[in-house]
């Protein structure tokens, strides 16, 4: 192999490292995004469970008074 043919090979290589290093901080910047959003929606959900809980012992709550109320009169 000649000079010239090893110095393109090494420039194309190092070329394609760098792409690879930049697809590499792409993906790892995205992947930390993504679990930050995994993070918020998790935390979402637990409230969303929680008011969901809440209403259901708020209307179980009010079905039975009513009940109470039904056979009371």
């Amino acid at each position: 192999m000649s000079t010239k043919n090893q110095s393109f090979d090494i420039t194309e290589l190092e070329d394609k490292l760098e792409e690879l290093i930049q697809r590499y901080n792409s993906i790892k910047q995205e992947n930390t995004s993504l679990k930050v959003k995994q993070d918020e929606l998790v935390k979402e959900k637990a409230k969303l469970v929680e008011k969901t809980n809440l209403a259901r012992t708020r209307v179980e709550a009010m079905i039975s008074r009513l009940k109470t109320m039904e056979h009371g009169s």
